[in-house]
């Protein structure tokens, strides 16, 4: 995934997770390509003329990931799932507005100059899939965290394993059963 081994990636996750500033300065460095590929596939899902752009993305992640002064790292897959929640919930958080404002919330007058045409289904689709996702967590919540973290996250099965801490056969059966459940749920818009 990166260029940085891993277990350098690890050891200053788990020097910065005990205190030490400087090894969250030496991380960022490490870890900024991954999160803009990460960010990437992301928006690569989302409108074309989608305002928030990758960039954006990436750093609005990267400072609620360094505000999370209680987590303790395990290694770099259990931060980039993190990573990957906190992309998913950004996004989220833009496609509700999104909808807010298509159906009139905090509406503005604007001349006809000022519109552009733009289209929410995709944003529509995300939210039916955050939805569907939520109600599979109830269902069950390993396979809902294997979804996010192969879907979302764009981890591989290995890393998804290590991070739930369940065999890469466990991740494999579990995200094609999540993936029919979902695909049901959505089709059935329950």
């Amino acid at each position: 995934m990166t260029s940085a081994p891993r277990s350098e990636i690890t050891g200053l996750l788990v020097d910065w997770s005990n205190g030490d500033q400087a090894a969250l300065e030496r991380l960022l460095p490490l870890v900024e390509q991954e999160l803009h590929r990460l960010a990437h596939s992301y928006m690569r899902r989302e409108n074309p003329d989608h305002t928030l752009q990758t960039t954006a993305l990436v750093n609005e992640a990267y400072l609620k990931l360094i505000d999370q002064n209680k987590t303790h790292w395990q290694n770099r897959a259990h931060f980039f799932a993190i990573a990957a929640k906190i992309m998913r919930r950004i996004l989220l958080n833009y496609a509700r507005d999104q909808r807010r404002q298509k159906r009139g919330g905090k509406a503005i007058q604007v001349s006809l100059s000022d519109v552009s045409i733009f289209s929410l289904e995709r944003s529509e689709e995300l939210i039916a899939l955050d939805e569907a996702l939520e109600r599979l967590a109830a269902v069950d919540e390993r396979k809902s965290q294997v979804v996010e973290l192969k879907y979302f996250g764009g981890l591989e099965t290995d890393e998804i394993a290590e991070v739930l801490r369940i065999s890469a056969i466990t991740v494999m059966r579990d995200w094609r059963f999540a993936k029919a459940w979902l695909y049901r749920e959505i089709e059935n818009g329950t």
